[in-house]
């Protein structure tokens, strides 16, 4: 296993860095649209063992991902503000024309669903696509690094010295390698903003973006307890096997994608 999860990591990494580096806004955002299909078809997958997701809206509801860099930023606003409301109108229209055979639980998970893996995930194409004093480009690597940071050193530490159960959620996990993610986080961020600083000439603040890392190393650790709520929930161990060593893209993404949104609103904020 983990060999497994070791050369999946090695091929993993240089695809998503040349992605990165070299695609654009549009690629990058079908990019995150496929990411979000294959998320969504564990989600929907996963939550049937107890209740029936409304799959047609989980799916649609992904083109919003694809689209997101093609939208003006007023008309992001307006969809953001009314989609919402549109999505519990067309939900509660299901429940009430199959009267009642779909029920409030279904139409619950299928929202939560939505939230979740859309929600979350439109965060990174709207990242990336960023244009301020610090490109998107740079900017979406602190999220992955904040996410690869907290994910490795925990788990390598975790396995070493973890005595101390954090939680009966996730009971392989400890403290003490919640306590070295946050660490690895912080030190892989810092010294890539250092890298920045020397050759780009950014002037990025190792502060700043010391204290923001801490900050999405532990929402990033949330959110792989998130998933494992809901895994938990619905018996599985993994939400897929597409990635040996690692299980399904939701589990790969788990803390990324937690991260994705409060990243946004601090890393445009404050660097």
């Amino acid at each position: 296993m983990k060999i497994k999860r070791f050369l999946t990591g090695i091929i993993g990494f240089p695809i998503v860095a040349l992605l990165l580096i070299f695609g654009n806004n549009y690629i990058f955002s079908i990019l995150c649209f496929l990411i979000s299909i294959v998320g969504m078809n564990e989600y929907t997958n996963c939550v049937s063992k107890k209740v029936h997701p409304i799959k047609w809206i989980s799916f649609l509801s992904t083109l919003f991902v694809g689209i997101i860099a093609l939208i003006p930023t007023l008309y992001l606003n307006y969809i953001i503000q009314f989609g919402i409301p549109v999505l519990l109108l067309i939900l509660f229209l299901h429940v009430i024309i199959s009267n009642m055979k779909i029920s409030f639980e279904d139409i619950t998970y299928t929202l939560i669903g939505i939230l979740y893996i859309v929600g979350l995930i439109s965060f990174l194409p709207l990242t990336y696509s960023y244009n301020g004093n610090i490109p998107g480009k740079v900017l979406i690597w602190f999220i992955l690094f904040s996410a690869w940071g907290t994910d490795t050193w925990a788990y390598l530490v975790g396995m070493k010295i973890g005595k101390t159960k954090f939680s009966k959620v996730s009971p392989n996990k400890s403290i003490e390698g919640c306590i070295a993610g946050v660490i690895g986080a912080v030190a892989m961020t810092v010294l890539f903003a250092f890298a920045l600083n020397y050759y780009l000439k950014l002037g990025i603040s190792y502060f700043t973006i010391g204290i923001i890392s801490a900050v999405l190393s532990l929402i990033g650790q949330i959110g792989d307890f998130s998933a494992s709520v809901i895994k938990r929930t619905f018996d599985v161990k993994d939400f897929s096997e597409i990635f040996p060593g690692h299980g399904g893209m939701l589990d790969r993404i788990d803390s990324v994608i937690f991260i994705a949104p409060f990243a946004y609103l601090l890393l445009t904020l404050f660097l």
